[in-house]
């Protein structure tokens, strides 16, 4: 091939061999600037187009986007001081949110954007809106990138916005992360931030948007942006009209909820559990999760039988090899604290008591109840205080450590963004597997393991007595319940903390309280405004 199209081959294979032979025969040619904006670039735009067509993997994205870096780096000692930066489109601050600990995904748009020319100053997870402004206006970037995981940072980055239009700053800002919708960023938060204001579903979405800042065409964005908002408030103009030619909603008493023989805790109070062998944790890994969700390993356009040999061959070989290495060098250390306390319901409260002392309240949890359909609240599965029997509640905090994210954020920073992603996934679903698998000694613990099913897999949609509920989803939503939950249980002793939005640090960590009660599943609860349309 030409060196032209062998320079953008090297990008969007992923592929470093004879790179430093290809850089230098091209630097014989063409400046070394021109060799990135014009060649090495392309490779990654066409990258980028793959992925989004479904022909690439986010793993092998994140290969080429390494090779892109080395030969980024090859190139800089060559170019004049005044250039090395010169090429750069636009500068970017990204920083996750006050209280939130997650970094896969910001890391993710790092490393897109910094190997699509742009510069990036990533400043790290936990950051107040003044550390962020300061960053700004230290580097003269032309927008911000927010991100955050969790539905409490939603809240932080409406408050950002207030605080920064109180500031009378107006510098265009990117939203991102899991629990943002994009109808919610680009409705409401656009409606309150007095500067331009973006979402960013993925790492690629928020490279359209930085090229649309860079080359000055932010209005074509705003006009998709007003064209998406005009037909979502027909849609909605529709469905109200519906809603309010039916007949209104009346809500039901609460559910009776059928009475059951309380198990027998094998003791109450908390104990901790230290140096669980890995191979009891991996067979319980969910590898749908970790391969899918984790990993990126789309199904895309392949069939079954192909999407099957294509995981044979790309990520069971990676599972197989962190498994032995996360065992061989101890970056992975499971860790457990648990235990029972007596408890009583009270109305849509759980009440409960001391370990040694069955009649002293030490707890309160509070929580919601549906406002329609079956009008169901968690303390509705535990007996009474009218009954005079206490009933049960199991609680778990698991954890594998900080090493995980130590050996993750080396890898990062050294460039090696695939396998960044890869252990930083198996980190995070190993200690899901931890918590599965400790779920299912305490069902065992309280007698009621045997409506487990003998196949792991089917343990993952809740096929067993006995629910677990963590506190930030929908049936307790109340995130500050973690506080209760760390006094019960004293997951300091295993090396967790909460920050200031009750994120558990390390975050290969999760907690949960354990629901014996055979009708106890996984449920939402509704809003007011919801049930009234």
């Amino acid at each position: 091939l030409p060196i032209e199209e062998r320079l953008a081959q090297h990008i969007i294979d992923g592929e470093d061999r004879d790179l430093d032979k290809s850089l230098a025969e091209a630097m014989t040619k063409y400046p070394p600037l021109a060799i990135i904006n014009d060649h090495l670039l392309g490779g990654m735009k066409t990258v980028g187009e793959l992925f989004g067509s479904g022909q690439m993997q986010l793993p092998f994205v994140l290969q080429s986007a390494a090779v892109m870096k080395k030969a980024v780096a090859f190139l800089e000692p060559h170019m004049p001081k005044a250039e090395a930066g010169a090429g750069k489109k636009a500068k970017i601050v990204l920083a996750t949110v006050a209280g939130d600990v997650h970094d896969i995904g910001k890391n993710l748009v790092d490393i897109i954007l910094s190997n699509n020319g742009f510069e990036i100053h990533n400043i790290g997870i936990k950051q107040p809106l003044q550390t962020i402004l300061d960053a700004w206006r230290r580097t003269g970037a032309d927008a911000i990138g927010l991100s955050g995981l969790l539905v409490k940072s939603v809240a932080v980055m409406e408050e950002n916005l207030h605080e920064m239009n109180r500031l009378g700053i107006t510098v265009p800002v990117i939203l991102g992360g899991a629990a943002l919708t994009r109808h919610y960023a680009e409705s409401h938060l656009r409606k309150i931030y007095k500067g331009p204001l973006y979402y960013g579903r993925d790492a690629f979405e928020g490279l359209s948007v930085c090229d649309a800042l860079a080359s000055k065409t932010l209005h074509k964005i705003d006009a998709e942006i007003d064209a998406r908002l005009e037909k979502r408030e027909m849609v909605d103009a529709k469905i109200a009209a519906s809603r309010a030619a039916e007949p209104k909603v009346e809500a039901v008493e609460s559910p009776a909820v059928a009475a059951v023989a309380v198990p027998k805790a094998p003791f109450f109070g908390n104990r901790l559990v230290e140096e669980i062998p890995l191979d009891q944790v991996y067979p319980y890994i969910n590898l749908l999760a970790l391969y899918r969700g984790q990993w990126g390993f789309k199904k895309n356009l392949m069939g079954d039988a192909e999407y099957e040999r294509f995981i044979e061959e790309n990520a069971d070989p990676v599972f197989e090899r962190l498994s032995r290495q996360c065992k061989e060098e101890r970056i992975l250390r499971p860790q457990v604290v648990y235990g029972y306390f007596p408890v009583n319901s009270d109305g849509n409260d759980l009440v409960v008591y001391d370990a040694v002392d069955h009649d002293r309240e030490i707890e309160r949890f509070r929580f919601p109840r549906q406002l329609a359909r079956e009008r169901r609240c968690i303390s509705d599965y535990f007996k009474p205080v009218s009954s005079g029997e206490k009933d049960v509640l199991g609680l778990h905090c698991v954890t594998v450590g900080l090493e995980a994210s130590h050996r993750a954020k080396q890898l990062f920073e050294r460039n090696e963004y695939t396998e960044y992603l890869y252990l930083h996934g198996f980190g995070v679903e190993c200690a899901e597997a931890l918590a599965e698998m400790w779920h299912k000694r305490m069902r065992a613990e309280l007698g009621i393991g045997n409506d487990d099913s003998p196949e792991i897999r089917k343990l993952f949609t809740q096929h067993y007595r006995g629910s677990r509920y963590s506190f930030g989803y929908p049936a307790c939503p109340d995130m500050s319940d973690q506080e209760k939950l760390f006094r019960l249980l004293g997951p300091e002793r295993i090396g967790c903390v909460l920050t200031e939005n009750w994120q558990i640090v390390p975050e290969q960590s999760t907690s949960a309280i354990v629901v014996h009660h055979p009708d106890a599943k996984y449920f939402t609860v509704e809003s007011a405004a919801r049930v009234q349309g």
